[in-house]
């Protein structure tokens, strides 16, 4: 008997067995979910979605320059700049499994992060998850709302959820936060829209019932993908998104269901 063929043998079967468990493995690890920042926010900000996301879901929220843990760093204002920025972060993490999230200003962010992503022919993500945001090729409305002078500005920032009046009253703060809003503001406002072919990324629309947003709007999004885009409304306005963390968490689950999860 040729023991040593044998031994070759069942050392050969045993690399394919150990090849076949490593892919089970990257297909068994969480799906990673980029979160990006809506205008004034930060990494911080969804800090309460990693408590409702469930196993197959990892919570990575990102920092732009000067907010969060990046708060030193020079202010962006160009919505191009910020999805290189984001680009550039998480490039060396493209061949696993993710998916890519962005609320309100996020969400051009996240669909700009797309595109480039394709032209450098990297992995495209699972799923494209959007909120608070009309689709891309629908132009703001107003455009030189961050050229107000600062009295002017912060009564532009009452009408909004996500500045408390409490920050706006406090000059310390606002000495802070204004310069963060100006600039998203900024970036949102000198945005213009490139039409582009649609990609092959699935889209998932949630929105606010009490925004103030034309919900024919929101249906634009289905322009710049070629799968039919899923939409789920919720109550609240425009930062809905924090009263209905557990639910989002289940809407981010099901959009990242790959097919091996689906026969396991």
């Amino acid at each position: 008997m040729d023991y040593k063929m044998i031994e070759s043998s069942l050392s050969e079967n045993v690399m394919k067995l150990r090849g076949v468990e490593a892919t089970m493995d990257i297909s068994r690890s969480p799906t990673t979910l980029f979160c990006l920042p809506f205008a004034g926010g930060s990494s911080y900000s969804y800090r309460e979605f990693q408590r409702h996301a469930d196993d197959g879901v990892s919570i990575e929220a990102l920092d732009l320059p000067g907010r969060g843990r990046r708060f030193p760093e020079p202010l962006l204002t160009s919505l191009h700049d910020m999805a290189d920025d984001v680009f550039e972060q998480i490039q060396g993490r493209l061949n696993g499994a993710y998916a890519i999230y962005g609320h309100s200003m996020g969400a051009c962010i996240g669909y700009l992060l797309v595109k480039r992503i394709i032209r450098e022919r990297y992995p495209l993500p699972l799923h494209l998850f959007v909120s608070g945001r009309e689709g891309p090729s629908v132009q703001c409305k107003e455009n030189d709302r961050h050229l107000l002078p600062s009295a002017e500005f912060k009564e532009v920032l009452k009408k909004f959820e996500g500045t408390t009046r409490d920050v706006l009253e406090n000059q310390e703060l606002m000495e802070l936060f204004e310069p963060v809003l100006r600039a998203d503001f900024q970036a949102l406002e000198t945005y213009a829209y490139e039409k582009s072919e649609p990609f092959d990324v699935p889209i998932t629309v949630m929105w606010g019932k009490e925004e103030n947003l034309k919900r024919t709007d929101a249906f634009r999004w289905q322009d710049e993908t070629t799968k039919k885009i899923s939409f789920r409304d919720f109550n609240g306005g425009h930062f809905f998104i924090f009263q209905n963390a557990a639910q989002i968490g289940k809407v981010f689950s099901s959009g990242v269901i790959t097919p091996y999860d689906i026969a396991a």
